[in-house]
């Protein structure tokens, strides 16, 4: 791991090795409160569009990687909703997985519907320097986190490892050989779309090292979203959904939810997830849990 700016800059090969490596384990499948200051979110204006320029920043000092991952749940059931970070995340076992999985292995249509709408969310979290924003231009030149989904992860993926013999790798992380990352949002069908953004050309972020070792030493350390203090026990998690969708349904899939249980609440329409037809895979890369906490808190 990096321990000082210097180490930095000589470790850059045996760094992109790393991320390569991660990057590999990712794409393979191995592996509350008020608003939190230190991350930046891009903003759309009324018609759902958006532009910023961003450049995803090298792992902390003491750190390794340049990203953590991420898995929760969020849904809503007869008891309330059920919002919480998924033990998978620790390669641990998580009870929302294992109903998912018992009730897609059960069979029947409404089994598998409901393991759709209760599938974990895949996101991801990283320093960035914000080049440009135009909606607010004074986060310009500054250190911000920035969580982000499949998507955008796959654009960085392919930089990395890029299809075609006539583009040559480049890793987006380097301060000096990485590339700025041009945010293009548009709505599509109610939800953001970023497959429009890219990756501009290799360049430096800032031309003076001093500069580049502030920028670094302003960073943020990531690992405190995957201590294992942010996250409930296997048991606390299980009580939580037998409240939210009640105990019946948790103990015994043949059954529907008691509807006596508590009140029905107002249902929100839940993301789109694509259908499965042969298999029943537990993760969901949309853009959402904010979604369903937006929804939550309006309930």
């Amino acid at each position: 791991m990096n321990t000082s700016f210097a180490d930095l800059k000589r470790s850059r090969q045996s760094m992109y090795d790393k991320i390569l490596a991660e990057t590999d384990k990712v794409q393979s499948g191995n592996q509350g409160g008020g608003a939190d200051t230190r991350f930046w979110k891009p903003e759309v204006d009324k018609a759902g569009n958006g532009y910023a320029v961003i450049r995803f920043l090298p792992a902390s000092k003491g750190e390794d990687i340049p990203w953590v991952r991420l898995f929760s749940h969020g849904f809503q059931g007869p008891g309330g909703w059920y919002i919480e970070n998924s033990l998978t995340t620790l390669n641990k076992k998580d009870p929302v997985g294992e109903y998912n999985s018992t009730l897609w292995n059960r069979g029947d249509e409404a089994g598998k519907e409901q393991a759709r709408k209760q599938k974990r969310r895949l996101s991801y979290i990283s320093n960035i320097y914000v080049v440009k924003d135009p909606a607010h231009p004074e986060n310009e030149g500054k250190v911000f986190l920035y969580k982000f989904g499949k998507k955008i992860f796959d654009k960085i993926n392919d930089q990395m490892n890029p299809e075609f013999e006539d583009e040559s790798p480049v890793n987006p992380f380097d301060l000096w050989e990485g590339a700025n990352f041009k945010m293009k949002i548009r709505n599509v069908e109610g939800y953001r779309n970023y497959d429009k953004s890219e990756f501009d050309g290799q360049s430096a972020l800032l031309e003076d090292d001093d500069e580049l070792e502030t920028v670094w030493g302003t960073q943020y350390s990531l690992q405190e979203f995957v201590d294992t203090k942010n996250f409930k026990s296997y048991e606390e998690l299980q009580a939580r959904l037998n409240r939210v969708l009640g105990a019946s349904a948790v103990s015994s899939t043949a059954e529907e939810v008691d509807e006596d249980i508590s009140p029905e609440p107002r249902q929100a329409a839940a993301p789109k997830v694509e259908e499965e037809e042969s298999s029943w895979s537990e993760e969901s890369s949309d853009d959402s849990l904010d979604f369903f906490k937006n929804l939550a808190e309006e309930d």
